[in-house]
């Protein structure tokens, strides 16, 4: 998700390797509740939200000066534990809720919204149309406090909903609550939407965020009991944010598995949110109409909600900056002269947050420039030159990230050389970016990669050394592709550039070979965002486990395992397995920190810049408020016009 730019979701599987976890102290557990997601012990692809029906209405974003973007709240520093919000129960809504304003909201996301069920997404601008008709039961802040959204209060050792070793935990659940249809949402709702996720053949993206999860039990209708394979330190990853949106049983229940793909509510969502889908059209349109049976009175504060894809990042700025003819514009990744220079229209705000996510290359482990078996990049074949550690390591040093930064990123972007960055707690010291084209050329040579008259390198088998290098099409992308190839060209390898319409870039169609979850070329670019401070969504993307049909993205699963470079490493797979049940803040810390230490010295990924969420809004709109774990529809009800 990205992306594109964020990418969300996971699949993994649980060790047979784990270790034998120890019992907790009262004192820990009440540590481990109220931490949550501050800690690398507790959140996961949470994010940030508001209690819909327990918290204020969302603060108004402040305007930011024209040359500078205004700054979002940083994420908690793991060492200090975070209280849960307080929270009481919402009254349930009349079936006749009307909205407390007019008009219509319309958002310009440019890479389009192609499906609309959030556990078969691979894109951001997919979770944040779903986002504004599904919830999920918790969510989580920049300061890693976490909220109720479906549940009525957050779990802990106090109020009883964490066990006393953390091998379960009790959502109690909003009582009242309508599916707009007039059906009662209920703890069965929540219970069958893991029956959904944890079904192979439903090929669902969200899979990996419940690998640890043993079962999810109605225990009446308004509790909900989730227990866990191990004790986590990660309870509240399940069901939280974008990877814990809750679906309605009583339309979904005929889609479980092979037939997933076919529900209804993949074009036609509705939810227990603010919105529910009125016209769909993908890769274009998505029309929302108020949902009727929303529990907040008088909310959302409009008639109608639109959602425009298409486009690009820099016409997408200008829709609200300089022609107003748009409210909101999502992931403006565009050259940081060019911005300032729209910015100046007047017309909108400019929003920036931490934890935008990392602009990255990927490289695939399996063979992509031949088909086996039906697909490239098959199972059990290996690429000619890049499965060799040394030369990519020598394509890293390749790459000029300073002058990329600067030429093109500015205030929206910063140099790193992890791919794990956010909260920075977890963002390791012990990994360097290093740019050197000579010392990239001796690699090479040395490994037996000889130059030909073209200066083009050949593998001592005689294969020439060409790359295709693949993104989604973004002025700004492309040249961040043409520094890229200019190092490569300049250590012997030949890059040519691909570039893909972002509506197909990422998208979750597996018939398409474009889409990046099917990885058919050399190397490709995009930015991964995180889930949560208990990141295990995001670094699950390089997790194989005892099951790579699940984990791996091919054919035979529909392209939905994360782990779509096939990258398997037996040491990450133990320690990835082992954070998931340490219930210490700093040992977890430390793992995570070693897990992106694995992938870096591998090479598995090439990070390039660590970047800040940046998006528009309309000077007259309150509401937006950017967050590091969640979708910036997080709290649509909320948005208004002054």
């Amino acid at each position: 998700m990205i992306l594109w730019e964020r990418t969300v979701n996971v699949n993994r599987s649980a060790s047979d390797e784990m270790l034998t976890r120890r019992r907790l102290s009262r004192r820990q557990v009440l540590r481990v509740g109220l931490s949550l997601a501050a800690l690398p012990l507790a959140v996961a692809c949470g994010q940030s939200a508001a209690p819909a029906p327990t918290s204020a209405p969302a603060a108004p974003a402040k305007p930011a000066e024209p040359a500078k973007p205004a700054e979002a709240a940083k994420p908690a520093d793991a060492s200090k534990p975070a209280a849960a919000a307080p929270t009481q129960a919402a009254p349930a809504a009349p079936a006749a809720n009307k909205p407390g304003g007019s008009g219509t909201l319309k958002l310009l996301l440019w890479q389009a919204v192609t499906i609309l069920n959030p556990h078969l997404s691979q894109g951001t601008k997919d979770y944040m149309a779903a986002r504004c008709c599904t919830e999920p039961l918790i969510t989580v802040d920049n300061d890693g406090k976490v909220f109720p959204v479906l549940a009525a209060e957050v779990p802990s050792a106090q109020n009883g909903g964490i066990s006393a070793e953390v091998k379960s935990v009790t959502y109690k659940l909003h009582q009242g609550i309508k599916w707009p249809d007039g059906n009662p949402f209920s703890a069965d709702d929540v219970a069958f939407t893991f029956e959904f996720i944890s079904n192979k053949e439903s090929s669902a993206v969200t899979a990996g965020t419940y690998t640890n999860v043993d079962k999810v039990e109605a225990v009446d209708p308004t509790t909900v009991k989730i227990t866990f394979k191990d004790p986590t330190g990660g309870w509240m990853v399940p069901f939280s944010g974008s990877n814990g949106q809750v679906l309605p049983k009583h339309i979904m229940k005929d889609y479980v598995g092979a037939k997933s793909r076919e529900a209804p509510l993949n074009t036609k969502l509705l939810g227990t949110g603010p919105w529910m889908v009125d016209d769909f059209k993908p890769g274009d349109l998505v029309v929302y109409k108020p949902n009727p049976n929303y529990r907040e009175q008088g909310k959302p504060y409009f008639e109608r909600l639109e959602i425009k894809g298409g486009g690009d990042a820099v016409s997408a700025a200008r829709s609200v900056f300089q022609t107003g003819e748009y409210d909101y514009a999502w992931n403006l990744q565009v050259e940081w002269p060019v911005l300032q220079d729209i910015m100046n229209g007047g017309k909108g705000d400019l929003l920036t947050g931490l934890g935008g996510g990392v602009e990255q290359i990927f490289f695939p482990f399996t063979d992509t420039t031949q088909e086996t078996n039906g697909e490239r990049g098959a199972p059990g074949t290996t690429h000619p030159f890049l499965g060799d550690l040394k030369v990519r390591q020598a394509m890293a040093m390749a790459i000029d990230r300073a002058t990329l930064v600067k030429q093109l990123y500015g205030e929206t972007g910063a140099q790193t050389s992890n791919t794990l960055t956010t909260p920075a707690s977890l963002a390791s010291k012990n990994t360097k970016a290093v740019f050197d084209v000579d010392a990239a050329n001796k690699l090479l040579d040395e490994a037996g990669y000889k130059k030909g008259g073209d200066g083009i390198r050949v593998t001592p088998a005689g294969v020439r050394m060409k790359v295709v290098y693949q993104t989604s099409i973004n002025s700004l992308r492309q040249k961040e592709q043409a520094i890229v190839k200019d190092g490569w060209q300049k250590i012997g390898i030949e890059t040519e550039i691909k570039s893909v319409d972002a509506g197909v870039f990422f998208a979750s169609d597996p018939g398409n070979p474009d889409i990046f979850a099917r990885f058919s070329v050399d190397t490709q670019m995009f930015t991964s965002t995180f889930d949560s401070p208990f990141p295990v969504g995001y670094m699950n993307r390089w997790y194989t486990g005892p099951d790579p049909s699940k984990t791996w993205g091919q054919k035979s699963n529909n392209w939905a395992g994360r782990n779509f470079m096939k990258w398997k490493n037996d040491q990450y797979d133990k320690l990835f397995d082992q954070v998931l049940t340490e219930t210490n803040t700093e040992k977890a810390t430390q793992l995570w920190q070693q897990l992106n230490d694995l992938i870096i010295n591998d090479v598995a990924s090439i990070p390039l810049v660590d970047r800040r969420s940046t998006a528009a809004k309309a000077k007259n709109l309150t509401g937006p408020d950017l967050r590091a774990f969640d979708n910036e529809t997080w709290n649509i009800a909320e948005w208004k016009k002054s």
